[in-house]
């Protein structure tokens, strides 16, 4: 007989109800324990299946914090890190203890359950099944027989007892065969039970976990996880980058943050899809701890009695649900734990997002102030360039000049504005003078010629350079320039030299010619555009010598007379463009020799491009007058008048 205390149905009421407030509502058990008695068995409430799919998406989960680790980019960053790196192994923990108690609750149940269970996921091999249960009931029936057998033998005497010997000897040849086959047929449903690809037993789903569980051990191995913990906080300290100060660095950490944004959005979104998974999967366990609570409520509620029979009755199904309700607060505790770890790890993941949130709009109100500073210095610079434009079109008349100065104010406007571009979007001027050297290398190697052209040109718009207009010579090319630009000039080719007739071609240079040693530029000084002409005079030897150079000097100063006037002025200017030039007279020379054949008088004299036809026949008309002047000159020949081979100055 077995008596309850009065108040033993209350007291299991308010305890039932108590640890059903603490896991729905804390999701904590006030008891915990792995075992529960063979008598009350309780059907697992969650598949094979649902349990490794929790695990795999565990894993899956716990493999983001690489991803994470990634993103650690600021010193804010490694508090959220480190929080979030201590409760991702604590969560796979209590993934993998609930999978193994499942496995440890399935593997407790008996065989027929085990079969009927993988014959609902493997239909052919419910025969397998069924075979494995008559086998072990043929054992058992042999068993209890042998056994009878052993006991008759034990009382017998005489021939009978021989009789007995050799039907127990039967009996035992009999049973070790059907234990051999037993023993075949269930090594056959273990296989099929324990098979991956007919369905999951309670050996196969071990195997699944603890192949699972060696995927990752720094996870399940505190020890070992400690070390890799300190490792990846010393790299996360060691990667973290200094504030930006500059534009370009401001524009890269913005893009930074907007995708270390996105992948703690992505991350969130995985943690709130495991938390959900692991409700549905606590959902069916919580029905059978309140189906459990029920019961014990009814039992506690039925009226007191005094019979012995039904006392005993009531201890027992109370003993059925204690151990029962243990079970499935025991199955239901690490799911709870991990469902409070996950909100946590979620809301560690949103308030590091946040952070970036608040950190990305400080570096967007910093990137807008950068850049109005920079307009405003922009601004200030170019409007200084116009003050500086307008002040050359006041004070400069010379269209030259003007254009000089125009050109080295706009030249010097873009090198100000550029430098103050760079220095604005560098993160640090030693990077930048490094990437500028390996630019400026690279340029020079790929642009030299550009470049020997653009530094021609300010050789050429020198002091003593050309204009539009000049009559040169360039590389055995006489022309007047019609355009000199930043790179190339124009020439007009002229017939040949001293002719003022163009060919109708114009010729195109580079201005590095004027860096070539084999190339020469000839122009004339501003002002003073002159070429020597000379005329050639044989006289027969029995003239008089005096008379010829006497008569031909007359002549020749009689014809340049008119001309006289136009030469000085060009020497004047000549005199004052050049400062160091030794003295030269823009005037007519004679110079009278004898030779071989007779007495040879050379006339050279500075001719006006524009005049030297008039200038040409005057001389010459003088000099054929002097010649028929009584006493005549005897002429033996004359060549001229043309242009001395040089074209220059004697």
């Amino acid at each position: 007989m077995i008596l309850l205390p009065r108040g033993f149905k209350s007291t299991s009421r308010l305890l039932a109800r108590t640890c059903l407030a603490v896991l729905v509502l804390a999701g904590l058990a006030s008891a915990q324990t792995s075992g529960r008695p063979q008598n009350s068995p309780v059907p697992a409430a969650v598949g094979s299946a649902e349990i490794l799919q929790l695990l795999n998406r565990t894993i899956n989960w716990y493999h983001q914090l690489a991803i994470e680790q990634q993103v650690v980019t600021e010193a804010d960053d490694i508090t959220f890190a480190d929080d979030n790196r201590r409760v991702a192994p604590q969560v796979v923990q209590l993934a993998f203890e609930f999978a193994r108690q499942q496995a440890q609750a399935a593997a407790k149940q008996p065989k027929s359950n085990q079969a009927q269970a993988a014959s609902t996921t493997a239909s052919q091999y419910q025969g397998l099944a069924q075979m494995d249960d008559k086998a072990d009931q043929l054992v058992q029936q042999s068993q209890a027989n042998l056994d009878s057998l052993k006991k008759k033998l034990d009382a017998s005497a005489g021939s009978k007892r021989k009789t007995l010997e050799s039907e127990v000897a039967e009996a035992q040849s009999e049973l070790a065969l059907l234990q051999a086959r037993r023993d075949t047929i269930h090594g056959m449903v273990e296989f099929v039970n324990g098979s991956s690809v007919n369905g999951l037993g309670a050996s196969g789903l071990r195997a699944q976990i603890e192949e699972l569980a060696r995927s990752v051990p720094s996870a399940l191995n505190p020890s070992t996880a400690q070390p890799d913990r300190e490792a990846s906080s010393k790299a996360s300290a060691a990667s973290i980058k200094q504030g930006p100060n500059g534009m370009l660095a401001l524009i890269s950490d913005l893009f930074t943050l907007s995708r270390k944004k996105r992948d703690l959005q992505s991350d969130i979104k995985a943690t709130n899809d495991l938390s959900q998974f692991a409700k549905q999967l606590r959902a069916p366990l919580l029905a059978n701890l309140k189906n459990a609570i029920q019961t014990g409520d009814q039992l506690a509620n039925q009226p007191d009695s005094t019979d012995p029979a039904v006392l005993a009755q009531q201890k027992q199904q109370l003993d059925a649900l204690t151990a029962q309700f243990k079970q499935a607060s025991a199955t239901l505790l690490p799911l709870s734990k991990q469902s409070i770890l996950l909100n946590l790890y979620q809301r560690n993941l949103s308030n590091w997002r946040d952070a970036v949130g608040a950190e990305s709009r400080d570096e967007l109100k910093t990137l807008a102030m950068h850049l109005g500073i920079l307009l405003v210095v922009l601004a200030i610079v170019f409007g200084i360039g116009e003050i500086v434009r307008k002040s050359i079109f006041r004070y400069v008349h010379d269209g030259r000049r003007r254009y000089q100065f125009l050109l080295l104010r706009r030249i010097l406007v873009w090198i100000a504005a550029l430098a103050i571009i760079v220095i604005t979007f560098a993160s640090e001027l030693g990077s930048v003078a490094t990437f500028a050297g390996l630019l400026t290398a690279g340029v020079v190697v790929a642009l030299q010629n550009v470049i020997l052209s653009v530094a021609g040109y300010f050789f050429l718009i020198g002091k003593y350079g050309i204009r539009v207009g000049d009559r040169v010579q360039l590389a055995g090319v006489n022309g007047e320039v019609v355009d000199v630009g930043l790179v190339r000039l124009h020439l007009l080719e002229m017939g040949s030299a001293g002719d003022s007739q163009p060919s109708g071609r114009v010729v195109a240079f580079s201005n590095s010619i004027v860096f070539q040693p084999t190339s020469g530029l000839f122009k004339q000084i501003p002002g003073v555009n002159f070429m020597w002409h000379e005329i050639e005079l044989s006289f027969s030897p029995e003239n008089d010598y005096k008379a010829i150079k006497q008569r031909v000097t007359t002549a020749v100063q009689t014809g340049f007379k008119e001309f006289q006037e136009r030469m000085e002025r060009k020497q004047r200017q000549l005199e004052a463009s050049v400062n160091s030039i030794s003295g030269i007279e823009l005037t007519p020379r004679i110079r009278v020799h004898y030779t071989q054949s007779g007495i040879e008088a050379i006339v050279r004299y500075p001719a006006d491009p524009q005049h030297a036809s008039e200038m040409d026949d005057a001389i010459m008309r003088e000099l054929l007058a002097a010649v028929e002047h009584e006493p005549k000159l005897k002429l033996l020949g004359s060549a001229g008048p043309r242009l001395r081979a040089d074209g220059g100055v004697t």
